[in-house]
């Protein structure tokens, strides 16, 4: 399978790159080639000769798999960072140099490197704005500006060069802005949602180096769902039905409360009975009369 365009290791990992093989008549051989500085790594010929950079000779192994050469870097270090480019020899009339496929490798030390970043974490909610400053700490001019994404699914953000241009990525479209002074750039990523959670790492190209600048440690940024404190539109219809199913639920079991509690208050209760005292008001009323016949 062709290599991706970008590959993101820590110091001492290993990687590999593939670049296709015509094998054709007219295919002379393959070169892998570093494409900040043109410096070539590995040539394989059409007749199996071949060539290795000195620097990298007891890190590189290549093999010819058919229609592809394939290159593999171990114990890669920081200074590898670099973007990597497959080209084809091919003679027609003359020898013609064919560039294909690019691979962007960009090696982590776990010590600082040229390129101060911050902030070193963030965790928003989905929705929720970031931003991400680089600065290029290096005597040297730079040629560009990328940010990456390098863990959950490795990308290309976002590149601006010295002059200003930019290219986004369209996983980020209209969702990025950027500004940029002289080796500062400021990056603003809009509307995140949590496939956005990775590591985010900003790489320097500079004029007269070989490797990329970067800052092994880039900024760990974790998207979270947003905390629901109510009933959201979507669901509002689900929410209501529930409400007037609780009501209605609410509603019945007082009413059974209050019909038992009714019928226990009338079986146990008793017929008052009144009692009345008529010695005194038989009294009042019986007349007294004087005895008619007393004697005098």
């Amino acid at each position: 399978e062709p290599s991706p365009d970008f590959v993101s290791a820590w110091e001492g990992d290993s990687i590999s790159i593939t670049c296709p093989m015509k094998n054709s008549e007219s295919e002379q051989g393959t070169y892998l080639r570093t494409s900040v500085q043109k410096t070539n790594v590995v040539y394989l010929s059409r007749q199996n000769t071949s060539f290795v950079l000195p620097a990298l000779a007891n890190r590189i192994y290549f093999a010819n798999e058919g229609k592809k050469l394939r290159v593999t870097f171990k114990n890669v270090l920081e200074n590898d960072s670099n973007i990597y480019l497959c080209t084809n020899i091919i003679k027609e009339s003359h020898y013609v140099m064919l560039d294909g496929k690019r691979t962007m490798v960009v090696v982590r030390a776990k010590e600082n490197g040229v390129v101060e970043q911050s902030p070193l974490s963030l965790s928003v909610q989905q929705g929720e704005s970031i931003s991400i400053k680089c600065s290029l700490k290096s005597p040297h001019e730079e040629e560009g500006i990328f940010l990456l994404k390098t863990h959950m699914k490795p990308e290309r953000v976002l590149y601006v060069s010295r002059q200003n241009a930019s290219t986004i990525s369209t996983t980020f479209e209209n969702r990025l802005e950027y500004s940029k002074q002289e080796k500062t750039l400021v990056i603003i990523l809009h509307n995140l949602q949590k496939n956005d959670s990775d590591v985010y790492l900003c790489v320097g190209v500079l004029q007269n180096t070989i490797a990329l600048a970067l800052n092994g440690s880039g900024t760990m940024v974790l998207v979270k769902d947003v905390e629901q404190t109510g009933c959201s539109r979507s669901s509002w219809t689900f929410c209501g039905l529930t409400i007037a199913a609780v009501m209605l639920f609410s509603a019945l079991i007082c009413s059974v409360l209050h019909r038992v509690n009714i019928k226990k208050y009338f079986q146990k209760r008793k017929p008052n009975a009144v009692y009345e005292d008529m010695s005194y008001s038989s009294r009042r009323s019986t007349l007294v009369r004087a005895n008619t016949y007393s004697s005098n």
